[in-house]
């Protein structure tokens, strides 16, 4: 059975998430313990506030991502299936660490660093994000092309057909959305969030996080992982740093990513950590395949019974 693993990434928190897995689980209850008493009191009892502030946000998703995994990995045979991997923006940490490029422990370092590094690159470069819906891909990238005379303004998340999030200064963005408004699209949507992520206003992020990466050794995977930033299978650790460090600063190509994946055969996806979001994209991009998720025990016994019925 071919199965493909996606991992969430920022905006998929929830306060409390994980709770039930670490509840019930021994393998949860060791993956959460291991990112310390302060992480883990934010994760279960917030305040959102807090939570949602990107250095939080980005290890509290990556570890009980990766608490769900360890789960999953303990109820499934992993050898008698073929697995390949894609994680949304920082997700793609969770995806590198669940197929062995690295250990937990270096990932969590790795996703703390990369949290500040957004976060203070955010402070310096006050910008924000809006998702288009309902435009096809050149007319987005032609009204931002129109509002970058306001300042910057680019596509940054190519997420569904139809779903394009874009990000640059606050002026350029809003600009680009009456712009998109006016040409027809079906819905423009300015987000909540604290900076204007994967745009090329994060340089100086992308930057910190190339010195960051150094200190790191990077292992052989079990299987391979979709790269963010060119939708490409990445079994080579030596290339994985690079596409981490462009990752920070490019767009999201998750559209393209999953098409890969389904052209490869898989026709199992199985979105690992806290929401739904990335289960919600699939089906927007291929209806026909299978999308599971694992959360919360309900929904891991869930997959687990629709994987053993299937195998």
């Amino acid at each position: 059975m071919k199965i493909a693993l996606m991992f969430p990434g920022q905006g998929s928190q929830t306060v409390g998430m994980g709770k039930d897995l670490y509840d019930k689980y021994p393998k949860a209850k060791e993956v959460i313990d291991q990112a310390g008493d302060e992480l883990k009191k934010i994760i279960f009892e917030g305040p959102e506030e807090t939570l949602k502030m990107t250095k939080y946000t980005q290890p509290a998703v990556f570890t009980v991502s990766m608490a769900a995994f360890e789960v999953l990995k303990e109820n499934i045979d992993f050898s008698k299936n073929e697995f390949a991997a894609a994680g949304h923006s920082l997700g793609e940490y969770s995806a590198l660490c669940a197929a062995g490029f690295f250990s937990f422990k270096d990932g969590l370092a790795m996703v703390k660093a990369r949290g500040e590094y957004i976060q203070k690159a955010s402070e310096e470069n006050q910008g924000t994000m809006a998702a288009v819906i309902g435009m096809e891909e050149a007319a987005v990238q032609n009204i931002c092309l129109q509002a970058s005379a306001e300042g910057v303004c680019e596509p940054v998340n190519f997420n569904s057909p139809g779903q394009i999030v874009i990000a640059g200064t606050v002026s350029a963005v809003n600009k680009a959305v009456e712009l998109a408004t006016a040409a027809g699209a079906m819905k423009c949507v300015v987000l909540n969030v604290s900076g204007p992520f994967h745009s090329s206003l994060m340089s100086s992020a992308a930057d910190m996080m190339a010195q960051e990466l150094k200190k790191y050794g990077f292992a052989d995977p079990q299987f391979g992982v979709y790269a963010n930033c060119d939708a490409v299978l990445t079994k080579d650790s030596a290339i994985v740093k690079d596409k981490l460090v462009r990752q920070i600063k490019s767009a999201v190509k998750w559209d393209e990513s999953v098409k890969n994946i389904i052209s490869e055969g898989f026709d199992t996806f199985i979105e690992v950590g806290p929401g739904k979001v990335l289960a919600g994209l699939l089906k927007r991009i291929d209806r026909t395949k299978k999308a599971l998720n694992i959360e919360d025990g309900a929904s891991l016994e869930k997959t687990i019974k629709a994987i053993r019925t299937e195998a």
